[in-house]
């Protein structure tokens, strides 16, 4: 569709009515979320050579809790901070934290581009857990993606052989926490506002954390590992802040199969900080992880669709 006013140029619209500039844009911001993810579990993976990572896990929700803090600026609406299923946000945050927890102990001995195939079982099980949890059932199609998607994981983690590695059960203990972590963003996102989902989380943590962090603090020999701990911290919320404005600019479904870019990142950095190349098994388990997810973001898109068809045509303000 093409939008103007007699004196200014074209301005082209999607079909959901956002500029296609504003999509780009999306695209992009989704692009340097996932890297800085990936910046984040390099940080995490660099550092812990020499700190302890209950060290590493404080130090990066201190310094998210300082950036957010200061990015926000609660004290200007504090009322939007206010939880208003306390339960619920704890849970959420203690979730988080262990997925932190687990990955950064997962990244000491596993190469990054095993850990990121690993966590890209995270849409399958928060599909499957979406019904008892949020009453989202998944149908016959969905179950064969997830299906599909658990043997990509087995030949990743090929149980039982040589090329088993007992890290792997926490990298899988950080994705399962990471999903319900997500599950429960979604059912908070209806009566919690943004502001408070980012920023309670990073203090929980933080606040949590010190005891453990400080039991386990190993002098910080340099200041490339203080520039390490403090990049965990800047890299989680930066990149969790331009990931809402990706889904601000753009709808999830246009967004939602950028994920697996995160592996490329990962991959990348592991091959240039560390050197690690991905074998096979990790090659082909990655790929059929990755074709599933993309039929399930497929099928999703799919179901979007007929949805808005069995609605009907919205009646637009001061239409007839």
């Amino acid at each position: 569709m093409d939008v103007r006013a007699p004196d200014q140029a074209p301005v082209l619209l999607n079909a959901d009515g956002k500029p296609v500039a504003s999509r780009l844009t999306a695209v992009f911001l989704i692009l340097f979320a996932f890297f800085c993810f990936a910046g984040l579990d390099a940080s995490a993976k660099y550092a812990g050579a020499i700190l302890a990572p209950l060290q590493i896990v404080w130090m990066r929700f201190v310094t998210h809790s300082l950036v957010a803090t200061a990015a926000l600026r609660p004290w200007r609406s504090p009322a939007l901070y206010r939880p208003r299923s306390p339960l619920l946000q704890a849970a959420r945050a203690f979730f988080l934290l262990g997925a932190t927890f687990c990955n950064f102990y997962a990244i000491r001995y596993l190469p990054l581009a095993l850990t990121a195939s690993i966590f890209f079982l995270s849409p399958f099980i928060v599909t499957a857990l979406a019904g008892p949890f949020l009453g989202e059932w998944a149908g016959r199609r969905r179950w064969s993606a997830i299906v599909i998607g658990f043997i990509g994981a087995l030949i990743i983690i090929r149980p039982g052989l040589d090329g088993f590695h007992p890290a792997m059960l926490l990298s899988l203990g950080a994705m399962l926490s990471y999903s319900i972590y997500v599950l429960l963003t979604r059912r908070l996102a209806v009566v919690e506002t943004a502001e408070s989902l980012i920023l309670l989380p990073a203090i929980f943590a933080a606040l949590v954390m010190i005891p453990p962090g400080l039991a386990q603090w190993i002098a910080v020999p340099d200041l490339l590992h203080w520039s390490l701990l403090l990049a965990t911290g800047i890299f989680g919320a930066l990149g969790h802040w331009v990931f809402i404005k990706a889904h601000e600019a753009a709808p999830a479904p246009v967004l939602a199969p950028f994920v697996y870019s995160q592996l490329i990142w990962m991959t990348a950095l592991g091959y240039y900080v560390f050197g690690d190349i991905p074998d096979r098994a990790t090659i082909i388990g990655a790929a059929v992880i990755v074709g599933s997810g993309l039929y399930l973001l497929y099928r999703e898109g799919q179901a979007a669709r007929a949805e808005r068809r069995a609605a009907g045509p919205v009646a637009k303000p001061g239409g007839v």
